[in-house]
């Protein structure tokens, strides 16, 4: 079974880390992984042409890489969240060179907004980058980056989507086809509960 909500004891585990929002009509688009030519151009003008803000937490090299993409990203009126300079397991490197890259990643993005790549982030590791950062989990992943998981399992779990559910999407190449399809019908499903969207600002 594809757990596309986070179980609901792991808040009660990490209690200092975002798992969701505090409202009741609103929903928070998330995209991890930017910015990426043509693929961020893309989500920034279907979020243009449907009147959406959201948040983007983006991996520092790809920053310095595609530095005028990141602009068009916050001129826009997007919120900018960390997402380590190289994308990093947190669970796989040292707590120096995990805080280190996340630091790095800060002098570019310069948000107190962070996540933790693949959501790994051991709880010893996330104590200390509490104190400086939001630490912005999720309540709803979409599986985008997963071709096993079928579109119609995807589009029927996004029926359960509720306000304050923080959503993760993908702004890398491995998504693209499959964002462009669920993105748009996703949108379809919360506007007719009639949920809006926000951008997460802390």
């Amino acid at each position: 079974m594809t757990p596309f909500r986070i179980p609901f004891f792991i808040p009660w585990v990490f209690p200092r880390r975002i798992w969701k929002m505090d409202s009741k009509t609103s929903v928070f688009l998330t995209f991890d992984d930017g910015p990426q030519p043509e693929i961020t151009d893309w989500i920034l003008q279907f979020l243009e042409r449907e009147g959406i803000y959201a948040t983007f937490f983006c991996v520092g090299n790809n920053v310095l890489k595609h530095t005028s993409i990141f602009e068009n990203v916050r001129r826009s009126g997007h919120a900018i969240g960390n997402h380590t300079m190289h994308h990093e397991r947190g669970n796989s490197v040292s707590i120096n060179a995990y805080t280190s890259s996340i630091q790095e990643a800060d002098q570019l993005i310069g948000s107190n907004l962070f996540r933790p790549p693949y959501g790994r982030l051991p709880f010893w590791k996330g104590c200390n980058i509490s104190s400086q950062f939001k630490v912005i989990m999720w309540s709803w992943l979409s599986y985008d980056y997963d071709s096993t998981v079928p579109i119609e399992v995807i589009l029927n779990s996004a029926q359960n989507i509720k306000g304050g559910d923080i959503l993760v999407f993908h702004d890398n190449p491995k998504s693209f086809e499959r964002l462009k399809i669920l993105l748009p019908e996703v949108v379809k499903i919360i506007r007719a509960k009639n949920l809006s969207f926000e951008r997460i600002v802390f």
